[in-house]
């Protein structure tokens, strides 16, 4: 298997609160695993069975900006390099639209990287103001997805 990739794949984990990450070649399989404890560890295991895998992001890089003097938005942040997608799956309804109301744990959209499908929820109770990327675009760590109204 190729060390290089691997490490590549560790590198693009760290920092994030994804905990585990497994894939498959045409060499073997390979599960890595992030420890979030006191220290951070990124370890490489034996082979597993395949499994999905659903990691859901609470609080994904937000933060608080101010749009028009004195309206402030929370501003949530992509937690990883991935595709956005609006629905869980083609021709599903979208999780939230432009107006929605939404609740601190509601999931708003997935971003796909490695084939892992990443939930990423609201960690405010809000509206949604703008939605700022398009269903199957690409993202990069820290860009903006949504703006929130915190009610």
């Amino acid at each position: 298997m190729d060390k290089n990739l691997i490490f590549e794949i560790i590198e693009k984990i760290k920092g994030t609160k994804i905990e585990e990450v497994e894939f498959e070649t045409k060499e073997g399989k390979i599960k890595i695993k992030q420890y979030v404890g006191p220290k951070k560890e990124v370890i490489a295991s034996a082979p597993q069975p395949v499994v999905e895998i659903k990691e859901e992001i609470k609080g994904a890089g937000s933060v608080e900006i101010e749009k028009n003097g004195s309206q402030k938005y929370h501003v949530i942040k992509s937690p990883l390099v991935g595709t956005f997608y609006r629905a869980p799956s083609p021709g599903a309804p979208p999780f939230v639209e432009e107006g929605d109301i939404v609740s601190k744990g509601q999931v708003l959209c997935i971003i796909e990287a490695l084939k892992v499908m990443n939930e990423i929820e609201s960690d405010v109770n809000g509206k949604v103001v703008k939605i700022l990327v398009e269903n199957g675009q690409p993202v990069e760590y820290g860009q903006e997805l949504f703006y929130i109204e915190p009610v």
